[in-house]
């Protein structure tokens, strides 16, 4: 089970979880999720529910990792799996990202 934070301007907004590479678990922090000042992560994560499954990692995350060429370099260099979407997203998420959302690892 690997586990990361995730951030919105740098604000902690949600935990995501990896299970197992069929379970994923999304779940916004309660502080975040109770204030409605607070906007969601994306449209297809809305704060109308607390907590999120699915069986793949989640749309919004995958497409903000590389594709292609970049994504065969950047498994060699980081020695990552190519099929290692949350692995991908560990590495790749924590610091310059395209929006306003971060990801960083959580340490066990």
């Amino acid at each position: 089970m690997r586990i990361a934070e995730v951030y919105r301007n740098n604000e902690l907004a949600a935990i995501l979880t990896e299970e197992s590479r069929s379970h994923y678990i999304l779940r916004y922090v309660d502080n975040y999720y109770a204030n409605p000042g607070k906007v969601a992560i994306s449209l297809t994560l809305p704060k109308s529910r607390q907590e999120y499954h699915a069986d793949c990692l989640f749309p919004f995350f995958y497409n903000m990792l590389s594709e292609g060429v970049n994504r065969k370099l950047q498994s060699r260099l980081l020695s990552i799996d190519e099929q290692d979407h949350f692995g991908f997203l560990l590495m790749t998420a924590r610091f310059d990202t395209i929006g306003s959302i971060t990801v960083k690892p959580v340490s066990s």
